[in-house]
């Protein structure tokens, strides 16, 4: 078996062969992968919200309502649980049958399965078998989201010019925040509904709304073109027969770096959600502030987060991916207590100033991101590797909002805890984004006049 430390050595990758890529399905493949991904999202974080604002008073109504509250935000990590199993599983049918294939699996078990939350009778119609069914759709909601962001980031590089990968890794992420404002505005519509209407039917709404989206999404990706590099996988392996299993291949050869890749990958997930899902729940529960305050404050931050993956990806293209994750992770570090400061005021304008700075600052290291973590593996077993590292990091970010909400409790519901907690989650992303730095120097290349020149090769 052959082990690696994180800085071991990998001989540089041979020249791709060239590929002229139009610019019209340049563009086609990004609009499919960003409309995707903003439904998978638009899915995922409609469960963050509701696990805030709904679920613990209707699945779990006999608990104390701090314990409903943790005890839903132990079923929203029932899916963070579940996307290293839906890696495994599409990173190897990504690696094996396609790129696309997976994403329109993906894709299509996201869209049922949100769906049919929407359909879920409550804890007070169908007792213990509403909480337990809601943790297998959530479950099987983190299986999707497993394979999905490696696909779509893996299908924008692998068609794109490298010297680009900044800015268009960046495309995919832009699904996140337009995620967040078509979910978080879905509950700011249904939220104007009174009480009894909200927590009766109006509540539904969004998740029934993921059928009608659910038809844009696969349309549009079944127009999309497979990616070059696994083509060449393909004839490759009729050549030489098929590879070893893609998954056991990544473990063998390159565990270093995906904990490099989980570490650098960290922020952008764990804190986005201790930013709007933990944080919703706590300007509400702790401090009294209105639940649409708290919403269009994440939606305010959303727009934020469309700004600054665009201005970052750019400056990626010239930067670096990794320094600019590296950079974007010592920023989050400072903007860390000064974002809590600003929510603890309870006033509306710096609630939502506050969260904007939050969310603003780890978004820097989200935009190139995926340049970084899918710049270090090798094509064979890519998908794998990649989708293992994000997703990992996934599992770690789904306690984050039970684990801010336990230290919340144990320091009396001071806000410095759940501060100190964005503080770690931003030094462990900064770390693993400046060792990812000698990984992509060692694959890329240094000589920037060679990496003009495959500028056409895929990734």
């Amino acid at each position: 078996m052959t082990h690696e430390t994180p800085l071991s050595k990998e001989p540089p990758p041979p020249p791709a062969p060239r590929t002229t890529v139009r610019t019209a399905d340049i563009k086609r493949l990004l609009s499919a992968a960003f409309v995707g991904t903003a439904l998978e999202w638009y899915d995922y974080f409609l469960y963050g919200t509701a696990a805030a604002l709904v679920f613990n008073k209707l699945f779990f109504p006999d608990l104390d309502p701090a314990v409903g509250t943790i005890a839903s935000f132990i079923t929203f990590a029932v899916g963070f649980v579940a996307r290293p199993i839906g890696a495994a599983i599409f990173g190897h049918i990504g690696d094996r049958l396609g790129r696309k294939t997976a994403l329109i699996a993906t894709v299509v078990l996201m869209g049922v399965t949100t769906g049919c939350i929407g359909l879920l009778p409550g804890y007070d119609t169908i007792g213990i078998w509403a909480p337990a069914l809601l943790a297998t759709l959530r479950f099987l909601q983190g299986i999707s989201v497993g394979g999905e962001w490696s696909g779509a980031m893996l299908l924008t590089l692998e068609h794109t010019p490298k010297e680009k990968h900044g800015s268009y890794s960046a495309v995919p992420q832009l699904g996140s925040p337009v995620g967040t404002l078509l979910s978080s505005g879905a509950f700011a519509l249904v939220g104007m509904l009174d009480d009894d209407a909200f927590y009766s039917w109006g509540w539904r709404i969004p998740f029934l709304f993921a059928f009608v989206l659910l038809f844009v999404a696969l349309y549009m990706r079944l127009r999309i073109e497979e990616s070059p590099v696994f083509k060449a996988m393909m004839e490759e392996s009729e050549r030489n027969g098929p590879p070893p299993a893609p998954l056991v291949e990544a473990f063998r050869r390159t565990w270093g770096r995906i904990l490099i890749g989980i570490a650098a990958a960290f922020l952008g997930i764990g804190g986005f959600f201790l930013l709007t899902t933990f944080i919703i729940s706590y300007g509400t529960e702790q401090l009294g502030v209105d639940k649409s305050v708290m919403l269009n404050a994440t939606l305010v931050g959303s727009v934020v987060e469309i700004v600054v993956l665009v201005v970052a990806g750019r400056i990626a293209n010239k930067a670096g991916p990794w320094k600019v994750c590296t950079v974007g992770g010592i920023v989050s570090v400072l903007a860390a207590f000064p974002t809590f400061w600003l929510v603890d005021t309870g006033q509306t304008a710096l609630v939502i100033l506050g969260v904007s700075l939050g969310i603003g600052a780890i978004s820097i290291p989200y935009a190139p991101i995926g340049a970084v973590v899918s710049g270090m593996f090798p094509e064979n077993f890519r998908y794998s590797a990649v989708a293992m590292s994000y997703n990992l990091a996934g599992v770690l970010a789904g306690f984050v909002p039970l684990v801010a909400a336990s230290l919340l409790g144990l320091s009396g519901g001071a806000s410095w805890s759940a501060a100190l907690l964005l503080v770690f989650i931003a030094a462990c992303t900064t770390g693993g984004s400046y060792l990812a730095g000698p990984q992509l120097r060692r694959r890329l290349g240094h000589d920037p006049s060679k990496q003009h020149a495959n500028s056409k090769a895929i990734a």
